[in-house]
């Protein structure tokens, strides 16, 4: 592979350092005249970024600690604002004031067997000067964490996930009045308290075991990336998997005069205390405990013996907060539309960190805002998106999604009206790939990795994101990447990140990237996360910064452009389809599993074995599993696999004859509602804001995805009446989806008239 192009490289190259060709086929949604100039502009625009400037930008953001309310961050905002005004972006402050905890008062001790009082605070670091800059640091808290004042028995439950307390209460341990101390990992850490108030816990204390986070992994800061033992992961443990954004205001913006929740109402604020320690203050809580020794899966990498509890370790936990109203701004800029202003594309990543953010989120931010540099250069060359670029850096992600779910609620009528796609970056990393999203996507994103250059390989991004599948997927991954699929697999998207309320809420097509997959750190939310770091041991060249601005900005711009909007939905009707497949083994799965449950039950079976971690008793006898209604999702997902067939066709014929008397305006505006077709009217039960048929966080994983998840859910709570009613309302959706494809199959093949 040759060289990445220079600035002034021939026009005529579309892949870096490979020349286009008269035989290169169009575009996707492009005609072939529309192609060759598209191709054109995106190789300018590929070799306008510059690590060097990327690396000045981070280390001008990350100068300071930047979290939600901070004066750096003010600051931060109005840089940013300023900068794209002079790249010849029309930009603004988007103002918010939402509710934002701080501590008043932390205190975590141990009263028995012996007096312990924790540390909680990270201590400077001489090699990296950033770690003392204490007095603007947000200290070591979880927010939304409720108020309290607790003292009890300490219990250790593993991760604190539901599986782990079932493992509990076959052992008949209660952690009833009890305080929990959970491990970080296993789940989102919001999971953790919320089970553990939800099984009677009065408290929860959060560490990070250095088995999965510390030097059981490496060596740790400053000599190597991994957690030092006084290194504390921060967070939010605000109940997102209910709603994101200000807990006092869902599905609303938080505007001056907005009607709010009291905090008592708030029901996504954590009602008990929570409180995040580093591996050397939960040593000697844990080493004080007695009980069963702990399972093998439950043990860390501490020197001490794991033992469960309770007792005869006490714990005091003592956390209040000023519970305060705080203004949040986001930046939004834009690039009007030149023929078609009122279709955006969107792009965002945070700007908020928990203390300095250099790699999150502020390495991905100064991948965006090198995007959005060049583009700027592209402007006074002559270029102009068709279609309006929207381009945002985020408040207060990092306590709940805040800013960019509050301008998402605010705008959601406009947003549902223009938005064609919106694209978000949260950090970045040096290695592969990484892409989830709306699958009719997958196609736009493999296309635009196949023209980009990875820079440590110099094949291309696509070629490493295909080695990657290769030699870490499943047996599956593993087949389609080595030639059994023409494009490589896109995740599907849970939570975690901005683009939460896009398509979850919204049901706006999204997409999520980074790189990232290659070294490891254990900085995630602590004083370490700074500038010092992430250049001695993360993308030090900043050559992958500049990676993700070429391929992020290159997917924005072939998006503003395109004739037809570039959605290819045989790969959605495909995936759909194993869902349901997954949905109909995870079925069998639960009635062979409650057969034997009846049966060890009918026989009065006691396990009679070694193993200290046996059931003490037959399990409960189960109501059996019925069959359930697959088969009216079955026809549905037959209709959508048959639309996205005849789309293709229509789209391959159109293009052919190079789009010539297609109702264009017509066509977008049916194609940008695909994922619109597949929101639930009344949401997902027992969370209503969340309203996407086939992607959502589980209630109970966080960040992880739930795929078709009422139907899911429904079968995990083997409540099968719900489960049979979502399958009809998974089915009435995807009956939309292809309804919706057939009639812009017909614009295509001009059967209707405009």
């Amino acid at each position: 592979m040759s060289r990445i192009l220079r600035a002034g490289a021939t026009l005529g190259v579309a892949l870096v350092g490979i020349a286009a060709t008269a035989e290169d086929p169009p575009l996707r949604g492009y005609t072939a005249e529309s192609s060759k100039v598209q191709r054109e502009w995106e190789a300018k625009f590929r070799a306008i970024p510059d690590p060097a400037r990327i690396r000045e930008m981070l280390r001008r953001l990350a100068d300071r600690p930047n979290h939600l309310g901070s004066p750096h961050q003010k600051q931060n905002a109005e840089y940013l604002r300023d900068q794209f005004r002079s790249w010849g972006w029309q930009a603004e402050i988007e103002e918010f004031h939402v509710l934002f905890p701080t501590p008043k008062e932390r205190l975590l001790e141990m009263v028995a067997p012996t007096k312990f009082v924790a540390r909680l605070d990270e201590p400077v670091l001489k090699e990296d000067p950033s770690s003392s800059q204490k007095a603007e640091q947000l200290p070591t808290y979880n927010s939304y964490s409720g108020d309290g004042d607790v003292t009890a028995p300490l219990v250790y439950v593993n991760y604190g996930t539901p599986a782990d307390y079932e493992i509990l209460e076959q052992r008949g341990i209660s952690v009833k009045g009890a305080i929990v101390i959970a491990r970080y990992g296993g789940s989102w850490r919001g999971i953790k308290p919320k089970v553990a108030y939800e099984r009677g816990a009065v408290g929860c204390i959060i560490y990070s075991d250095p088995r999965d986070d510390g030097y059981a992994q490496g060596e740790t800061y400053p000599v190597g990336p991994w957690r030092p033992k006084d290194g504390v992961q921060r967070g939010s443990v605000m109940d997102m998997p209910v709603y994101p954004g200000d807990p006092t205001t869902p599905g609303t913006g938080s505007t001056p005069g907005a009607q709010r929740l009291s905090r008592e109402n708030a029901t996504t604020i954590m009602k008990i205390p929570v409180l995040p320690i580093s591996y050397a203050d939960a040593q000697p809580l844990l080493a004080a405990m007695t009980g069963p020794v702990a399972p093998d899966a439950w043990r860390g990498a501490l020197p001490i013996t794991y033992r469960i509890g309770p007792g005869p370790a006490r714990v005091r936990l003592k956390l209040s907060f000023n519970w305060t109203i705080t203004p949040l701004y986001n930046v939004i800029a834009k690039i009007p539309g030149s023929t078609l202003p009122d279709e955006w594309v969107v792009r965002g990543n945070h700007m908020d960190g928990w203390v300095n953010g250099a790699q999150d989120p502020l390495s991905g931010l100064t991948a965006e805002l090198e995007e959005a540099r060049a583009m700027g250069e592209l402007l006074k060359q002559g270029w102009k998106p068709r279609r309006t670029i929207v381009y945002a850096a985020w408040d207060g992600e990092e306590h709940g999604l805040i800013g960019s779910t509050e301008w998402a609620e605010t705008h959601a009528k406009e947003l549902q009206a223009k938005a064609v796609m919106y694209l978000n970056t949260d950090g970045n990393g040096r290695g592969y790939l990484n892409a989830e999203g709306s699958h009719y996507l997958e196609n736009l994103v493999n296309s635009v990795a196949r023209e980009v250059e990875d820079p440590e390989t110099k094949q291309t991004v696509w070629k490493r994101w295909q080695a990657a599948a290769i030699a870490r997927g499943d047996a599956r991954i593993k087949s389609e990447a080595r030639g059994g699929r023409s494009d490589l697999r896109i995740g599907a998207l849970g939570s975690g990140s901005d683009y939460t309320p896009f398509i979850q809420h919204l049901g706006l097509p999204t997409l999520n990237m980074g790189f990232g997959g290659e070294g490891g750190g254990g900085i995630y939310h602590s004083i370490y996360d700074t500038f010092t770091w992430y250049t001695r041991f993360a993308d030090t060249t900043l050559t992958y910064g500049r990676a993700l601005a070429q391929v992020a900005g290159s997917i924005v711009m072939r998006t503003a452009n395109a004739d037809v909007l570039p959605y290819q939905f045989e790969h959605l009707a495909e995936t759909a389809r194993g869902y349901a497949t997954e949905l109909k083994a995870l079925r069998d799965t639960e009635a062979a599993r409650i057969a034997e449950v009846n049966r060890l039950h009918d026989e009065g079976v006691y396990a009679l074995t070694t193993d200290p971690w046996a059931p003490l008793a037959p399990p409960k006898r189960e109501a059996l599993a019925p069959y359930l209604e697959f088969g009216r999702l079955d026809n549905a997902l037959d209709s959508l696999s048959r639309a996205a067939s005849r789309y293709e066709r229509a789209q391959a014929t159109a293009t052919a004859a190079n789009l010539v008397s297609i109702a264009l305006n017509p066509l977008n505006a049916l194609l940008r509602t695909a994922d619109q077709e597949m929101l639930l009217p009344d949401g997902l039960p027992r969370r209503p804001w969340f309203k996407h048929s086939l992607y959502a966080p589980g209630l109970y994983t966080g960040y992880g995805v739930k795929t078709m998840p009422g139907v899911r859910e429904a079968i995990d709570l083997h409540d099968w009446k719900l489960a049979n009613e979502q399958i009809l309302n998974a089915a009435s959706a995807l009956d939309r989806e292809a309804a919706l494809i057939h009639k812009a199959a017909n614009l295509l093949d001009r059967r209707v008239v405009p």
